[in-house]
């Protein structure tokens, strides 16, 4: 090799004719760009690749080695030096051709064109139940199905479900030899426990009487035979259903009831069980009065409320929450449930219950929370963002006049449209006017209280 007479250096290729060439190159290498020092590779890989076939058999001591296909060398002349983006253009159309490829790359782009939603991606989404590493009881894969579907909902209805089934799941158990029951039945339910998560997020409800349920476990004899202290666990799962939800209504109804008078306009959101029984007890005592029940989609809970008061025979209206401006002057007392209640005197409840209650505070109308203490939670949440559920899709949006079947009316997620239904949010204790529990009538500034009520930490 010999320098170039105008001082560049000449690089030689051997054509498959076996005459050398040579072209001047510009610029050395370090100064060449990426995109020149790749285009001189494949150009001298090229060379080789065409005097590869002339040599004979066993060179470089292999035997019968077949000479590697040529790699795509640089075109003919008519057509640029390919480039980063001739090969990112290349790969899109390769894909393209690929149908499972094309389907990446389309959800992809739908991804990118509904990045507007990703803020709300870590909500709880509602998804089918997959089988759960373990030992997973049929008892919890049919309550977890039931939690997933939406058939199973309300804090209380969940929370008795949950402790329901395992008390079967601990009837069905068996400690291993070299074990003991207050030991390894924690082991044995913590896979329960996930399976039922994975299905929807755990509620406060079910965390607190999970909690009480471990600190029942590891204070259970261990000299105890194992079907009594099976037993013995049972009966405390059912101690804490009737003194904590069941006996906790019955006070709750008889303190928040003596709050209807004869006459009064009760209004209410959604469907709360505790404050159904509230209405039905007062009816039942003998007091006068109506309920407007205001609703909402995609759940439209209070339908079944509806359903229930008016049978009882309580004069009951029903709207939904956009028109609650037209009737609130006329309410007397707001009564409304909760999902759970944080030690700031903040409410987690249905989507809604935010709105019903700030427009009852800005026409002077009070509100009542009716909540056991077991909902109670000492953590402090200051918005519905940061933690909160998606409500299940399948509404039916209907437009009038009806010109299309019922069926096609339906709302699913798919390409530009994402359906966003949050399932709670939190209620301010500004707007709030007393909390009724069962240990008494508690201020929203004192929630705090309540495990000094109960004498003990939750």
């Amino acid at each position: 090799m010999s320098p170039a007479p105008n001082g560049t250096l000449a690089v030689q290729v051997q054509i498959a004719n076996g005459e050398p060439s040579s072209f001047p190159q510009a610029k050395s290498q370090k100064s060449m760009t990426k995109a020149e020092r790749r285009e001189l590779q494949e150009k001298q890989r090229a060379a080789k690749a065409a005097k590869a076939p002339t040599a004979p058999n066993g060179v470089n001591g292999k035997q019968g080695t077949k000479p590697a296909p040529p790699p795509p060398g640089p075109k003919k002349s008519g057509k640029a030096p390919e480039t980063p983006l001739r090969s990112a253009l290349a790969v899109s159309n390769k894909s393209s051709k690929d149908p499972k490829s094309a389907t990446v790359a389309t959800f992809d782009a739908a991804a990118d064109k509904a990045r507007g939603l990703r803020i709300f991606s870590h909500f709880g989404l509602p998804k089918p139940v997959s089988v759960g590493k373990g030992d997973i009881h049929p008892t919890i894969v049919r309550l977890a199905l039931q939690f997933s579907n939406f058939k199973i909902t309300g804090a209380n209805a969940r929370c008795i479900a949950t402790l329901t089934a395992f008390k079967i799941v601990i009837q069905d158990y068996t400690t291993p030899p070299n074990n003991t029951l207050s030991r390894h039945l924690m082991t044995h339910l913590s896979p329960q426990i996930s399976h039922l998560v994975a299905a929807r997020p755990m509620s406060v409800t079910m965390g607190n009487a999970i909690r009480e349920l471990k600190l029942e476990i590891s204070g259970s004899d261990i000299d105890l035979p194992e079907q009594d202290a099976k037993d013995a666990l049972c009966q405390k799962i059912d101690n804490y259903i009737r003194d904590r939800i069941i006996i906790a209504d019955q006070v709750i109804e008889e303190t928040a009831g003596n709050k209807i008078k004869d006459g009064d306009v009760v209004l209410t959101y959604a469907r709360s069980s505790v404050v159904e029984k509230v209405l039905l007890g007062a009816q039942s005592d003998g007091r006068n009065f109506s309920v407007i029940v205001v609703d909402s989609r995609p759940m439209l809970e209070g339908k079944r409320l509806v359903s229930v008061l008016s049978a009882a025979g309580i004069q009951c209206t029903y709207l939904l929450l956009p028109a609650i401006g037209s009737v609130i002057r006329e309410v007397s007392t707001v009564f409304v449930g909760a999902h759970s209640i944080h030690s700031n005197g903040a409410v987690y409840s249905r989507a809604g219950t935010a709105l019903v209650a700030m427009m009852a505070k800005q026409n002077s109308v009070p509100v009542v929370v009716c909540c056991e203490t077991y909902k109670f939670s000492e953590g402090v949440q200051l918005d519905s963002f940061t933690k909160n559920e998606l409500a299940p899709i399948g509404d039916l949006f209907s437009s009038f006049p009806l010109t299309k079947p019922r069926e096609s009316l339906q709302l699913h997620n798919r390409l530009n449209l994402e359906i966003l239904n949050p399932l709670y949010d939190l209620t301010p204790p500004s707007c709030i006017t007393a909390v009724v529990t069962e240990v008494g009538v508690i201020p929203p500034n004192s929630i705090g209280s309540i495990p000094l009520a109960l004498g003990r930490l939750l």
